[in-house]
């Protein structure tokens, strides 16, 4: 999923970039990648929309499917980051 998101005030700006980093990897000063199942969705959206002036402010969210991801392209700074492998050492 891509969030995007384009708020007036510093502070609350500033407050839903905190949010984003425990949901997703920030991309762009506005952007974030999240891998969410569709209860920490629920959750993050939620915490979201107790920040945001729903008169000022929007909150765009993408959901990517696999083919999708798979597509996308960077130019300019910026890395495509893979997936994290989960490693379990005994």
């Amino acid at each position: 999923m891509v969030v995007c998101y384009d708020v007036v005030d510093d502070k609350k700006r500033t407050r839903l970039a905190k949010i984003m980093v425990n949901y997703g990897r920030r991309v762009q000063k506005s952007v974030f990648e999240c891998e969410l199942d569709d209860r920490m969705f629920l959750r993050m959206k939620d915490a979201v929309e107790k920040v945001i002036d729903w008169e000022e402010d929007s909150v765009r969210y993408y959901v990517l499917c696999k083919n999708c991801k798979g597509n996308v392209t960077v130019s300019g700074t910026g890395v495509l980051r893979e997936e994290e492998e989960e490693v379990i050492v005994v």
